[in-house]
């Protein structure tokens, strides 16, 4: 049965981002669209079953490794001020607008504070794929949301060991878990400087087919694994081994050969697995919590963001796609929201409802993009400074 989703996932992501790129947008829309459609909420010809999300989560680790791949490190580092204040701006904005609005719906302290929480997380899988149709992926921009990424990680999770430590009686010990962030980020380093170069060096020796390819793929794997063990997202390790790689004389090598396994076999499945969250049932009653929450979440991002990126000296048309970018909440809020509701911070009744929140933050998020940023072409515009 597996290998017929296989055929039917493939064949519709194709097809249905060819669709999407005919009628002006990027292609990662429609692929996300064709999960809904190929998902329990209309066809059911594809279930979120373990071994799709083994392949969704292989395709976005790949993803957001040849991400890493393209980024430009020096222009990373000139960038992270920039990317702090728009961290910060896409965390606070959120957490006050959605608690505002959840006190409204006679929500408990705890549980409009958790939700706060839930849509302050953002995660730019999907807007780094847009941007690498788009041509932005490696400008400033991208730079500032790559980076912005990875400090929100750390904020909301940190801030989300506080609440459920305050709310749901967690026995996290929040000074264990900044050490385990801070260590993270000390042996990374210390690892993509001494030892990454050095170990594909040793493995490209080998007399093995692709020994090159394995050894990249061996650090991205590696590096996501780290990162999950210390509670840092595994994407977050997957784009530092990337990052790591693109130092060596081998990122073109390994970029050039892990593209067509990522694209033409597992993201697909990341792409449509976010269409298999949706569930149409019994939500006619939350229709208006839904358009709420979700006009919230689009907004709280764009302005927080938004704001950060204009504070840290962007333009206002550059200021207002970085707030865009930062809008999609994937799969990282997908987990909050089920951790909040095994904890008791998120109400059972409104679990569906804040799963179409997510979705519907994931699908505006390429739009917008393709209309703030519009199309270019990365070679032309590599040495133009687009916003300072």
């Amino acid at each position: 049965m597996f290998i017929l989703q296989i055929v039917i996932v493939l064949l519709a992501t194709k097809i249905a981002g060819q669709l999407s790129i005919r009628m002006g947008q990027p292609s990662v829309l429609g692929k996300i669209i064709v999960g809904i459609i190929l998902g329990p909420a209309l066809l059911g010809w594809v279930n979120d079953t373990e071994i799709i999300g083994v392949f969704s989560n292989i395709g976005v680790l790949l993803l957001m490794f040849l991400a890493g791949l393209e980024t430009n490190l020096k222009d990373l580092n000139q960038n992270m001020k920039a990317a702090l204040l728009v961290a910060v701006g896409g965390v606070i904005a959120p957490i006050l607008l959605c608690y505002v609005l959840a006190q409204f719906y006679q929500l408990s302290s705890a549980e409009s504070i958790f939700i706060g929480l839930l849509l302050s997380a953002t995660s730019v899988s999907i807007s780094v794929q847009t941007l690498r149709e788009l041509g932005w992926l490696n400008s400033k921009e991208g730079s500032v949301l790559l980076g912005a990424a990875v400090l929100d990680d750390i904020i909301v999770v940190i801030l989300i060991a506080i609440a459920m430590s305050l709310f749901a009686g967690s026995d996290t010990n929040l000074a264990l878990l900044i050490g385990k962030k801070i260590i993270f980020f000390v042996i990374i380093i210390l690892v993509s400087k001494w030892v990454v170069p050095k170990f594909i060096q040793i493995i490209s020796k080998f007399k093995i087919t692709e020994a090159v390819l394995s050894a990249g793929l061996i650090i991205c794997f590696g590096f996501a694994y780290f990162a999950e063990a210390v509670g840092v997202a595994g994407i977050i390790g997957s784009f530092f081994a990337g990052l790591a790689i693109s130092q060596t004389k081998f990122k073109e090598e390994i970029e050039h050969k892990t593209e067509p396994i990522a694209n033409g076999v597992f993201v697909p499945f990341f792409f449509v697995s976010i269409g298999l969250a949706v569930s149409f049932a019994g939500i006619g009653k939350q229709v208006v919590f839904i358009l709420v929450f979700s006009m919230i979440a689009i907004l709280s991002k764009l302005i927080g963001s938004g704001i950060g990126a204009k504070i840290s000296g962007f333009n206002t048309k550059s200021s207002i796609g970085i707030g865009a970018g930062m809008i999609s909440r994937g799969e990282v809020a997908l987990i909050l929201a089920a951790m909040g509701l095994e904890s008791g911070l998120l109400p059972s009744q409104y679990y569906t409802a804040m799963i179409i929140v997510v979705i519907v933050t994931t699908l505006v998020t390429p739009p917008l993009l393709k209309m703030i940023f519009g199309t270019r072409n990365e070679v032309e515009q590599g040495q133009k400074a687009q916003s300072f």
